[in-house]
Formats: C-alpha cells, sequence, structure tokens
C-alpha cells in the first residue's frame, strides 16, 4: 500500500483486518494499520518496521518504491512488536543501513533480536538532529508515551511529526469511520496511564510547526491539527470531555438492569441530555473505559457476589485505577438480597483515585425496588443533575 504524503514522503504501511484483538484484548471491528514510511533524499530513510504478520507485504512495498535503490538509514520509534519485527529482516535486504534509535531503545533492542546489530546503530538523544540532503530530522524524545524508549521524529523541511503511538487510532487506513471515539478508545487503553509524559511531549511539540503528523496506526492527520492536538490536551491532563453521565452496571438477575434503567428516565427527567447505560458484563469493556474518561460524571451499580464485588464491576474499576482515572464526579448504587457490600468496596477502589468526589446518598437496593429505594434514587439523581 503505497500513498504519497509529499512528493517525497511515502507511506508504505499495512492494513491488517484478519487481527481480532490488539495486544490480545482490545476488539478491533475495523482491524488496525501498522504504519511506515519512507524519505526520498540523498540519504533516503525508512520511518519505523511493522508488525510480523505485515513484514512480508511492507518489504514489497519498500522494494516497489525504491527499486535499485539502497536506504541509508531506518529510524526506530518505538520497539514494541507491532513496529520493531521488520528489523532482522530490513537489515539483512540492507547489511549498509543504519539504525537511528534513542539510548534507551539501543540499550532494549537485543531484547527483540537474536543478532548484534550494535555496529548500525547511530543513537540520538533530545534536540539532535541528521541532515539527509534536503530534509532534516530532528528528534523528541517521548518517554513512556506509552514505552521508555519512544521518540518522535520532526522533519522540518516538510513540517511533518512522526508521532510513534501518539496520536494513532484502531481501524484500518481504507475503513471510513470517525476518528475521534476509535483514537479516544485507542488513547485511553493503550496510552491513558501516561497523561503527565504525553503532556510533557505537547509542550515540546508545541514549539514545532507542524503541518502533519504521521502516527504508526491510524490516519496520517494534514488539516485541522489544532483538533486533534487539543483532544490530546484534554484526555492527557484527566478533564472531562464532554457533559454526560456514564451508567456503568452489572445485574445478575435483572433487577439491578431494571433500577439503572428507571434511574435514566429520573435523570432526563431532570434535563440531563446525555445518559450512557453500559453492561459490564456485556459491553466492550474498552468502550466503557474510554466513556468513563469522556463524561464528567459516572453511576456504578453493582450488585454485591460473594460478600465481594461483581467480578467485571472489580474488573471495570481496576482498569480505571491502573489508567489513572481521576477528577470526576460518582454515584453508587448497590444490590444485595441479605448483605449488600458492594458500595463499600466501591468506595474503597475509588478512595485510591485522585480527586474522587462521591455523591450522596449511596443508595442500597435489596433485590428489587421499593419506595424506599426508589425515593432514594430520587435523591441521587437530583444530587448528580445539579
Amino acid at each position: 500500500m503505497n500513498i504519497n504524503i509529499t512528493d517525497t514522503v511515502k507511506y508504505i504501511g499495512v492494513n491488517d483486518k484478519t487481527l481480532d484483538l490488539f495486544e490480545s484484548q482490545y476488539i478491533i471491528p475495523n482491524g488496525v494499520s501498522y504504519n511506515s514510511y519512507i524519505i526520498e533524499d540523498e540519504k533516503t530513510t525508512i520511518m519505523d518496521t511493522v508488525d510480523k504478520r505485515a513484514v512480508k507485504e511492507w518489504v514489497e512495498n519498500i522494494q516497489n518504491l525504491l527499486g535499485d535503490k539502497k536506504p541509508e538509514y531506518l529510524v526506530v520509534s518505538h520497539l514494541e512488536p507491532d513496529h520493531s519485527a521488520g528489523i532482522g529482516i530490513i537489515t539483512d535486504k540492507y547489511p549498509n543501513m543504519k539504525i537511528i534509535l534513542s539510548e534507551r531503545a539501543a540499550n532494549m533492542l537485543p531484547q527483540f533480536l537474536d543478532k548484534d546489530l550494535s555496529d548500525k546503530l547511530v543513537i540520538v538523544k533530545e534536540g539532535d538532529s541528521i541532515d539527509l540532503g534536503n530534509h532534516k530530522l530532528n528528534f523528541v524524545m517521548a518517554p513512556m508515551v506509552h514505552w521508555p524508549e519512544v521518540m518522535f521524529t520532526y522533519e522540518s523541511t516538510e513540517k511533518i511529526l512522526f508521532s510513534a503511538d501518539g496520536f494513532g487510532k484502531f481501524g484500518a487506513l481504507d475503513t471510513d469511520e470517525d476518528w475521534t471515539c476509535e483514537a479516544r478508545r485507542y488513547y485511553f487503553n493503550i496510552v491513558g496511564k501516561y497523561g503527565s509524559q504525553v503532556q510533557l511531549v505537547l509542550k515540546k511539540a508545541a514549539g514545532l510547526n507542524i503541518e502533519k503528523i504521521c502516527p504508526l496506526h491510524g490516519p496520517i492527520l494534514t488539516e485541522n491539527l489544532e483538533y486533534y492536538i487539543n483532544k490530546y490536551d484534554i484526555w492527557s491532563s484527566y478533564k472531562p470531555e464532554d457533559k454526560g453521565i456514564l451508567v456503568a452496571y452489572n445485574s445478575i438477575h435483572g433487577n439491578t438492569k431494571k433500577v439503572v434503567e428507571q434511574l435514566e428516565e429520573m435523570l432526563k427527567e431532570n434535563g440531563e441530555e446525555k445518559v450512557v447505560l453500559s453492561d459490564l458484563s456485556r459491553d466492550d469493556m474498552a468502550e466503557v473505559i474510554e466513556d468513563a474518561f469522556r463524561y464528567d460524571r459516572m453511576i456504578i451499580a453493582t450488585p454485591t457476589y460473594d460478600a465481594g464485588l461483581f467480578p467485571t464491576t472489580e474488573k471495570f474499576l481496576r482498569h480505571l485505577k491502573h489508567k489513572n482515572y481521576q477528577n470526576r464526579k460518582i454515584g453508587i448504587i448497590e444490590n444485595g438480597s441479605w448483605a449488600p457490600m458492594a458500595g463499600k468496596l466501591v468506595k474503597e477502589i475509588l478512595s485510591q483515585m485522585k480527586d474522587i468526589t462521591v455523591y450522596e446518598p449511596m443508595v442500597t437496593i435489596k433485590t428489587s425496588m421499593n419506595e424506599n429505594s426508589i425515593e432514594e434514587m430520587k435523591k441521587l439523581a437530583k444530587a448528580i443533575t445539579e
């Protein structure tokens, strides 16, 4: 798959619609792209490799584009296997090619290869640059976005930022879908833990004149770059993106589901325009995580199970904690037939997160709603919509 980004910068990546789970956990109904690029110049340069599933097609793309010409450099932005599986093969094909990478990447490289490439390495640091002829590569270290060895590369002639996994999204390039939803789901589940590190890189990028962003997954961004950068600023600072309420629930026999459906009516009667119900046992967990970060408020409704939390409720909360969920307001509804414990346990996990406000009252349901619990639900609905 060859795409002209400019007259001298070409896309040589590969779409993969056969993979069912990204990182063996995230559903990707429209596949994923493994992005790689070539800068044609006096010193022709390949920007990153691809996943082992796509190496054969990727090498064919390079051969079709370059013919007999030999690349001078391979830039390695990120060593995760979906971007580094082609390093050994491409260095065998072009034995005189040098590999540009960060010092941390150089130290980690032997973990991913069974051959010694130390004589080929060009180690760069923050602020270093390399002239290719008409193009000039400038290197921006981006540790923990989302691995420690990551770096961005800014090409100053054509004003292109090669952003590693930053600004990436799920979905193959020939998929016609909105960027924001799948980029948000990608961000919070892949990069979301490292908001402070993303903020540091955004501050560095603010000093660059960027006209195009070339990520390692998803489409090349060429227009309205302020929109994408603003999204990353919101996401990485853990600010709510939209006003709305996520109701994340579990229901064993259907009673808790009836509760949240009744609650949804109450919230809308109180003027709430956006209420999203998510069944934690059935809905895509990555999408629920995405919505938890997207909206400014959340209600967790869950039964007690074996004197503890229902398993997928606990999984959801542990995911949120791991991804640094913070700065939100949350209501709690617990259900229990004889010894409700869920609310207490939810509060314990939430207490480990930063700047979480828990609404009162916490509503307790014993199996099914009655007049008292409905009144408590109304009070919660009023408190969360005021």
